[in-house]
């Protein structure tokens, strides 16, 4: 019986009441579709980091070693190659993954974007380093698509499966005898999970707070229409009952529309190059569990938010009915909030990544809950200094209902949040190599004028000019302010294997993955940004509408009150622009404050563009929103009589 009468009030309502329920239905599916990725891209990380495990050897115990593995990384045309070396024990080891077979002694087999580029370029200039290429690794041993690798297979007893090697990221790993290929996620795979995790909470607390503002839109139209049935008769079991139920249908459309729009994008989003290249698709598509965990949690998120928003229906429909003010809020909000930035410092001090990401969530969650109340202030600030109808009524609105004007600045708020936690640490450029090329390699103990000596040789049987001088243990080789990149790649070529195990490398070599980190956190910021500037506008512009169809009465009787349109549009503006202002500008401060205990030296050029651009972006699109929603507020006051709901 309930459900057969909420599906009837939901046809019902009219032409403006289906308004708002696809407006609540698009929120919704806003809000799944980008919460799916959230959920998605820490999934992606961990298949990354299980595809790229076998590439760090863990030690064998004694007697159960059946192979050798090492690493180390070799460069072409300013790209990093990952070469791992493979040594079989005894017979029958199993093969890597991405390849059918253990590689033989002398063998040589190239991930698909590898062997492409020893078909492009030059043999004298990369492929001469890999003679007897077998065959190409399958995808199952790639971090992604276009990742570089080479595995070579040697003997035991080989130069460069006994020789050391420095334990860096720069040269690779040491040979180590291994019990099988397993390995174990390396540093940099756990770095980028961790720093995945801190861009989801980023993400889903505004998403999350976006999903549970969608439960109340048109808030005042479905509470009149309530406390009416529960004037006649209805009970607050049934009251509830229906409302749940409209909620849940509402929300459950929009997640399952969300979820199609998340899986019509993944081909998009797996362009986006983190870690040095894009993404599997696959990796992006979460499990079948995953995808019916988010569809339906969020329906029920959105149906405990409408429940929880029914208290006033529930014991006193009267005073909904007589449109009385709902009590004021307390200042314990603020406490609350001012309480967790006080211990946010001491919970992020040498603590794990997940507590991290909890005091953010916490931090990003007291914001939320104080923002009603610093905006009812606002209010009453604004009304009492209004010099202008315009002005006081807007003045009047926020202290009236500062949870609705709220829901309408939240999302650029939580996003300046964002931007002021991410605009102190977007890190500036590492300084570029100046002069000519150099490649240095470090030379055995005692070895340092024979390797010097083979260099200069190597060198000119390639027909490479190059100045070949030793420094204490390391050979350098000046190649000239003329050299071109291919010239250098020559250079690489001809003293590939000068010394086993170590790979010569340029100065950019040796700041390539720092940089790598850096471009990868700055397209991290990017996408966070892009993400929460997304949530931002469309909770603008739908809550902005959502607002004008639940005060359509209000405004009509104004309009025949004689005020002019462009006076109450005004007024629309300002209390969404005062409020922002002032609330968009706590929360960047809030974020600021919230990244010190991670910033690294001075703040950056780069951090504080960021800041501004989400300034400036953060009030067009509010701006821009709100002028989206001006011809539905001509429309609800152009009835000369407006009927009550």
């Amino acid at each position: 019986m309930n459900l057969d009468l909420t599906w009837r009030l939901l046809k019902g309502g009219g032409r403006r009441g289906l308004l708002g329920t696809w407006l609540t239905l698009g929120a919704v599916a806003v809000s799944t579709a980008l919460l799916l990725f959230a959920v998605a891209a820490n999934f992606a990380f961990d298949a990354r980091a299980d595809r790229g495990a076998w590439r760090n050897p863990v030690p064998a115990g004694d007697g159960a070693a059946v192979a050798i593995e090492a690493s180390r990384f070799d460069y072409v045309r300013d790209q990093a190659i990952t070469v791992v070396d493979l040594a079989a024990l005894k017979d029958g080891v199993p093969a890597p993954p991405g390849l059918p077979r253990f590689p033989k002694p002398g063998e040589v087999w190239l991930s698909p974007a590898l062997a492409e580029l020893t078909r492009e370029l030059p043999a004298d200039q990369f492929a001469d380093r890999y003679p007897n290429r077998a065959g190409v690794l399958g995808d199952a041993g790639l971090v992604h698509p276009d990742e570089l690798v080479a595995v070579v297979g040697h003997e035991p007893d080989a130069p460069a499966m006994v020789a050391a090697r420095s334990d860096d990221w720069i040269v690779g790993k040491e040979p180590t005898k291994v019990a099988s290929l397993a390995g174990t996620p390396g540093e940099d795979a756990e770095a980028y999970k961790a720093l995945a995790l801190v861009a989801s909470v980023l993400m889903v607390v505004p998403l999350l707070v976006f999903g549970g503002a969608a439960a109340r839109l048109t808030v005042a139209r479905r509470d009149q229409r309530l406390a009416t049935l529960r004037l006649v008769g209805a009970t607050p079991g049934q009251v509830v009952a229906m409302t749940v139920a409209e909620a849940v249908l509402v929300a459950l459309a929009g997640a399952l529309a969300g979820a199609v729009v998340f899986a019509l994008a993944v081909p998009l989003l797996a362009r986006i190059e983190i870690q040095g290249g894009p993404w599997f698709v696959a990796d992006l598509f979460p499990s079948l569990t995953d995808l019916g965990a988010v569809v339906v949690a969020v329906p029920l998120l959105v149906g405990l938010s409408a429940v929880i928003g029914l208290q006033r229906v529930v014991v006193s429909p009267l005073g909904v009915a007589k449109r009385e003010t709902p009590p004021a809020m307390r200042f314990v909000r603020v406490l609350v909030l001012l309480a967790v930035l006080a211990v946010f410092p001491m919970l992020t001090k040498g603590t794990s990544v997940a507590i991290v990401a909890v005091a953010l969530a916490l931090a990003f969650l007291c914001l939320n809950l104080a923002g009603p109340w610093v905006v009812g202030l606002i209010g009453r600030i604004t009304a009492a200094g209004a010099r202008g109808p315009a002005r006081l009524l807007a003045g009047r609105r926020l202290v009236d209902d500062p949870r609705s004007a709220w829901r309408t600045v939240s999302g650029v708020a939580l996003t300046g949040f964002v931007a002021g936690f991410l605009g102190l640490l977007s890190p500036d450029a590492f300084t570029t190599q100046s002069g000519s090329p150099q490649l240095s390699v470090t030379a055995p103990p005692g070895q340092v004028e024979r390797v010097a000596d083979q260099a200069r040789e190597r060198l000119a049987a390639a027909e490479v000019t190059a100045t070949v001088e030793s420094r204490e243990r390391v050979v350098v080789a000046a190649l000239g302010s003329s050299a071109d990149a291919a010239t250098v790649d020559r250079a690489r070529t001809a003293l590939a294997g000068l010394v086993p195990g170590r790979t010569p490398t340029t100065e950019a070599d040796e700041q390539r993955f720092g940089i790598q980190i850096l471009d990868d956190i700055r397209v991290g910021t990017v996408v966070v940004l892009s993400v929460s500037f997304l949530v931002a506008i469309a909770s603008a512009g739908i809550t902005a509408a959502s607002s004008i169809l639940d005060r359509r009465q209000t405004y009509g009787l104004l309009r025949l009150a004689g005020t002019p349109l462009e006076v109450l549009d005004r007024a629309r503006r300002s209390e969404t622009l005062i409020p922002l202002a002032v609330m968009g500008g706590g929360a960047i401060l809030v974020g600021v404050f919230c990244a010190m205990p991670f910033m690294m030296g001075s703040i950056s050029t780069v951090g504080v563009i960021t800041l501004a651009g989400c300034v400036v972006a953060g009030f067009a699109g509010v701006i821009g929103a709100g002028a989206m929603s001006r011809p539905l507020l001509r429309s609800v006051t152009a009835d000369p009589a407006p009927r009550p709901d």
